[in-house]
């Protein structure tokens, strides 16, 4: 089991540092960090996830509550919008295994996917070989999804506790089952099967090095790495050496890093220095939809699209809140679109009284007349860049008693496939 301790490794800036765009320069293969330039050599490769070529190596993370069929729909809109095309992957949030094989109504309802959703992306979260290859095999016999995501990565007590999300790359054996059951229910159905990890549970029980082996050899044609650890969950900065670690021990597939990517600058230069092949987009794109296409612009040597300032995010807004009640009906839509508020107004100078009365609304009506009281020229605020969603501070890890004593026991953790979230 890979135990490694560096920390010393340069770690990433946050977005409000000094990372800019190379004076005079056309393409994001080159930008300055810290008063040194960094270089991609190349302009990034298109994204190959099994059969399917992606123009933008850019994935949206599986964010519980966030990734519906709503705001996939609405990210891929304003990416269209700006650059004239939906260029990367846009992953639907995370479900159970076991509540899709027993077609829970809530789960059934979360797979939902737009008409013009190409690849559809699905992300299963398991602890159970059987369990695993049932919902696979559900997923390809029933046409539900053109991909097929595992989600190893959640940080959640409450989760952990049970030996589920982060806490089971510990155990080797029963990871290499649970892998090799999703790839052997879509054998030969095109459907690929990517796999999403932590760096490991702590300090002193990296997983990630294993994990990616393991996934690779049975079959898993991508790894996304969140450069965390469990312990961290959320908090302080994400330790990219350790995706370039990982793109070193694993370089027959594509590593896609995830952790601090808030701007296309930071992506880049995430890139730079990892090589990884990708990025995955969690926290950045909160109240951001439009990151993506600010991101398949750099990273594809075009110019970023101006910001938008608060008229144009309204609208965004309330295309969101149209998105969410064809989804939920119109009571649950402006439920929905509460915790959305304050990530959209993040920075800008619009009064408490004001997000407080559009985070209460119930119907459309009521969200257009309080959009209505917004100043719509006002531009993007400089704080709109900076993190948003989940920070927190680190945690010890909860685990199952005995669960370190040995990583090759292959018995699965009780009542561990319960419905949860996180990566």
């Amino acid at each position: 089991m890979s135990k490694a301790r560096s920390r010393g490794s340069r770690r990433p800036a946050p977005a409000h540092s000094s990372v800019t765009a190379s004076a005079g320069s056309r393409s994001p293969a080159e930008f300055r960090h810290n008063g040194r330039v960094l270089s991609l050599q190349t302009r990034p490769a298109p994204l190959t996830i099994g059969p399917f070529a992606l123009r933008s190596p850019v994935v949206l993370a599986p964010m519980a509550g966030v990734t519906n069929i709503a705001f996939r729909t609405l990210c891929r809109e304003v990416e269209r919008e700006r650059t004239g095309g939906a260029a990367g992957l846009y992953v639907c949030e995370m479900v159970t295994a076991r509540a899709l094989v027993e077609r829970h109504p809530v789960t059934m309802h979360m797979t939902a996917f737009g008409p013009d959703e190409s690849p559809r992306s699905l992300q299963l979260y398991t602890v159970d070989p059987d369990t695993t290859y049932d919902a696979a095999k559900m997923i390809v016999d029933e046409d539900l999804a053109d991909h097929i995501d595992m989600n190893f990565g959640c940080p959640v007590p409450k989760v952990t506790r049970r030996g589920g999300g982060s806490a089971l790359p510990y155990k080797r054996a029963l990871f290499r089952r649970i892998v090799a059951a999703a790839v052997r229910a879509t054998e030969g159905s095109g459907v690929p099967v990517t796999v999403k990890f932590r760096v490991g549970i702590d300090d002193d029980h990296h997983t990630h090095l294993d994990a990616g082996r393991i996934a690779a050899d049975e079959g898993a044609v991508a790894l996304a790495l969140h450069a965390r650890t469990a312990e961290q969950r959320y908090s302080g900065q994400a330790d990219w050496s350790q995706i370039a670690r990982l793109k070193e021990h694993v370089p027959q597939i594509p590593v896609l890093g995830n952790g601090d990517i808030f701007t296309a600058q930071d992506a880049a230069r995430m890139m730079a220095e990892t090589g990884c092949d990708g990025v995955v987009i969690g926290r950045g794109c909160l109240g951001r939809p439009w990151l993506f296409a600010e991101l398949d612009a750099h990273l594809g040597g075009r110019e970023i699209p101006a910001a938008p300032n608060l008229g144009e995010v309204a609208r965004i807004m309330r295309r969101h809140l149209e998105l969410l009640i064809a989804h939920h009906g119109e009571l649950k839509g402006c439920r929905e679109i509460r915790k959305h508020i304050a990530w959209y107004m993040h920075g800008f100078p619009a009064g408490s009284e004001l997000r407080v009365a559009l985070a209460r609304v119930t119907s459309m009506a009521e969200f257009e007349d309080r959009l209505g009281r917004l100043d719509p020229d006002v531009p993007f605020p400089a704080e709109g860049y900076q993190p948003r969603g989940r920070q927190g501070s680190p945690g010890k890890v909860v685990l199952p008693e005995g669960w370190l004593d040995d990583p090759d026991d292959l018995t699965v953790p009780f009542g561990a496939d319960v419905m949860n979230s996180g990566g």
